[in-house]
């Protein structure tokens, strides 16, 4: 069965998103607003990020984190946030019969926050925690410090999380302003997936919750495109007392929607995607190097990148480069990837995508960002073909674009030493 969504603007512009999914008893509601770090202002670095959590502290309707939570509990329903680069999202997912209350929840936390001052003193100490947290675990904190290598303190390389110093200076006029500016209907996308083919007053019982904005058909502002010049390695090393070394080594790649979107999934699924791809077995199993390591990908409006990332032992981290940037050279050979293999890849994507079927979640989650970022939406149909259609020739031809030497960078938290730096600039060799 192809499950094509249907999508429709309401009359204050939001935008509308709708799949059915007979199987169901449940229903997820996720809302994206097209806003995340990248929008924000060098003084306001993290209010994205802020304003998604102090939202849980109280609205009009449930004014205490509590009551919220009373209500979601009351129903056995799950609800949470998450801020990235360029989108915020906000979801309850519950059984079908409580799908008016999810609605109403939902809006509430995005049109009736009261943003109480007391809870955003409260809330900012939970952050600076979050922070220190993030700092004190390596393994989180490389991914930061790769994109820092890539693309600077721009609004593109800052962490979603934002820094301490603009934390702590926030005040409650900053949040309405940037409410104001960005959270407007027809910068959203709100998407209702699952057992809903039954409800047909659902367009009505949406425009119900959603139909009180303070600004209503505001037109946002599109992002200005950075651009990055890179003529050589990049060596990005980060002191920090650890037992365990952690490294990011990767190369820029394409944006997203490019039109080899998926030679690189699978691509990277070959490489690093799996317990059974190339990485994994080298370092892992046949050589026990590390506890982990994986590769994965990118993308952004205007830039993407693909990353291997490693846990190892302290002294085997120029061991755990070479193989990693042996892997890249085999895959730029002609004869480097062979059919077999290329098929494995293909089934493993193919077959997560079919168990998101069995999510409404993971499905309103891939639906609503493609409209939310790209203006249209791929069905799984199209995912699938698009996988398929994927040749050996085109493994070929992407790898020997983007593995070169001048294109290589290494993000490496450990104790080491200013000296070592000269010892991983000159692994940086294909």
């Amino acid at each position: 069965m192809e499950l094509i969504p249907k999508k429709r603007v309401l009359p204050n512009g939001l935008n509308l998103l709708t799949l059915s999914l007979p199987q169901l008893q449940s229903v997820t509601v996720m809302l994206m607003i097209k806003v995340g770090s990248r929008y924000e202002s060098d003084n306001l670095a993290g209010i994205s990020h802020f304003l998604e959590h102090l939202v849980f502290k109280g609205t009009d309707k449930y004014p205490t984190a509590f009551d919220l939570s009373s209500a979601v509990d009351s129903i056995g329903a799950d609800f949470n946030a998450f801020t990235s680069k360029e989108y915020t999202g906000f979801y309850v997912k519950s059984a079908l019969t409580h799908l008016d209350l999810s609605l109403d929840i939902l809006s509430q936390l995005v049109c009736f926050p009261l943003l109480d001052e007391r809870e955003m003193a409260k809330e900012k100490g939970v952050i600076l925690e979050e922070i220190k947290m993030r700092d004190d675990l390596p393994m989180a904190k490389i991914a930061d410090e790769f994109e820092i290598l890539l693309y600077g303190l721009t609004h593109l390389g800052r962490p979603t999380i934002g820094y301490k110093d603009k934390i702590v200076k926030m005040k409650k006029q900053d949040f309405f302003d940037y409410r104001n500016k960005w959270y407007f209907p027809s910068n959203m996308v709100l998407g209702v997936v699952g057992g809903i083919d039954q409800i047909a007053d659902l367009e009505a019982r949406v425009f119900k919750y959603f139909n009180n904005f303070d600004c209503l058909m505001a037109k946002a502002k599109d992002l200005t495109k950075l651009t990055f010049k890179q003529d050589k390695p990049l060596v990005r090393l980060v002191k920090q007392t650890t037992q365990q070394a952690h490294l990011c080594l990767g190369v820029r790649s394409f944006p997203r929607g490019n039109k080899d979107r998926y030679v690189m999934a699978v691509l990277t699924t070959l490489l690093g995607g799996n317990m059974s791809s190339r990485l994994f077995t080298e370092i892992r199993e046949k050589r026990g190097l590390a506890y982990y390591i994986k590769s994965d990908i990118s993308t952004y409006f205007d830039h993407g990148y693909l990353v291997c990332q490693a846990g190892n032992d302290l002294g085997k981290s120029g061991e755990v480069i070479k193989l990693i940037l042996a892997e890249m050279v085999k895959l730029k050979d002609k004869n480097g990837i062979n059919q077999k293999e290329l098929n494995k890849a293909k089934d493993y994507l193919k077959g997560k995508l079919m168990l998101a079927l069995e999510d409404s979640k993971s499905l309103a989650s891939f639906f609503v960002e493609d409209l939310l970022l790209d203006g249209k939406i791929r069905t799984l149909k199209q995912v699938v073909a698009g996988v398929e259609k994927v040749t050996v020739a085109d493994l070929g031809r992407v790898s020997q674009a983007i593995f070169n030497n001048n294109g290589l960078n290494l993000a490496i938290i450990g104790p080491y030493q200013d000296q070592d730096r000269d010892k991983f600039e000159k692994l940086l060799k294909l």
